[in-house]
């Protein structure tokens, strides 16, 4: 993590603008202000201020259905140090030209400029990440990489690199908000705002994959459940599997049953159906390219196992949506520069 400015010890206070565009997450924008609203609580004075400012100036819609008031537009940014953009689905629509022209002139005038989810992907857009490690949200990672060579994607939590911050999601961005404010008072307050939220912070190099450790669940079927996931472009046989957590099959199967009520080869198929449908909603990719995506060996291997599984061929997730509109990338991301 290359550290930036704002991420110093400091009494005076640090003001954030949140940029929120509609389509996106509630729990996204509470993630990043409600451990800054505790840490003042737990201080018991203003270390830092926020403001939250629209593309319009107007409510943004959410995805849970209500709308965000906003203090103003994109200008009413100017003056804070930080200016993050909070982003979800609909980017297409939502992230005009003249947002990203906007964003382009106005990011010199923050000491640190940065993006939640699929901020990233407007940062991207703007060139604001050009020769930046960055990382978005984990379903997109893949995506931002191939359509944006310049930058140096990660799948990481979140990154700080010099000016530029990048975040996996709502988790992450409580995360991060906890490691500002351990730069910033130290890390024993961290600690406490994390306790008030009954939370425990997570360092931003970790995957965001990476599941939380689960007391319920024995240890080795955790490990094979992370390298199923880790693994659905090229699943490989349960023998091997087991092998690699020192089990036989035969246990491996015994513990995935007693844990999920399911085998392992079940398990890993299901992961890979459930990847395949999130592609198959959300993007425009070919069906051959989310069938090796997902570790099927065609279009029509992929097309039998998801009619079994879901009782529809594939296809019928690929309907117009509502006017002929059909997003043309991830949740409606840019497919192009």
């Amino acid at each position: 993590m290359s550290e930036n400015a704002i991420f110093v010890p400091a009494r005076a206070p640090l003001t954030i603008a949140l940029l929120v565009l509609p389509q996106s997450s509630i729990l996204e924008v509470a993630s990043a202000l409600d451990p800054l609203r505790n840490a003042n609580r737990q201080l018991g004075h203003e270390a830092f201020r926020w403001r939250v400012v629209t593309p319009d100036g107007q409510p943004a819609p959410l995805t849970c259905g209500l709308s965000l008031p906003a203090s103003g537009p994109l200008a009413a940014a100017i003056g804070a140090e930080a200016l993050i953009v909070v982003a979800g689905y609909r980017l297409d629509l939502v992230a005009t030209r003249l947002l990203i022209r906007d964003l382009r002139r106005i990011a010199p005038r923050f000491a640190l400029v940065g993006g939640i989810d699929a901020g990233p992907w407007v940062l991207a857009r703007a060139g604001l990440l050009d020769g930046h490690r960055a990382t978005v949200h984990w379903e997109d990672l893949e995506d931002l990489a191939a359509v944006h060579p310049e930058i140096d994607v990660v799948p990481d939590r979140f990154v700080i690199d010099r000016n530029r911050a990048t975040i996996g999601g709502a988790a992450p961005a409580q995360d991060f908000m906890l490691a500002l404010i351990a730069a910033r008072h130290g890390p024993a307050l961290a600690r406490q705002v994390a306790l008030s939220f009954l939370t425990t912070p997570r360092p931003g190099a970790e995957p965001q994959t990476a599941p939380a450790p689960d007391p319920a669940l024995d240890p080795r079927v955790a490990r094979a459940v992370q390298r199923m996931e880790a693994r659905i472009d090229a699943p490989e046989p349960v023998a091997e599997t087991a092998a690699s957590v020192g089990l036989s099959a035969r246990r491996l199967e015994t513990l995935f049953r007693a844990a999920f009520g399911t085998t392992p080869g079940a398990h890993a198929l299901s992961l890979r159906l459930q990847a395949a449908r999130r592609m198959l909603t959300d993007t425009r990719h070919p069906l051959a390219e989310v069938a090796l995506r997902t570790g099927f060996s065609s279009p029509a291997t992929l097309s039998r196992a998801f009619r079994r599984a879901y009782g529809q061929p594939p296809g019928t997730l690929r309907k117009p949506e509502s006017g002929g509109f059909t997003p043309p990338h991830p949740r409606g991301i840019f497919s192009d520069r």
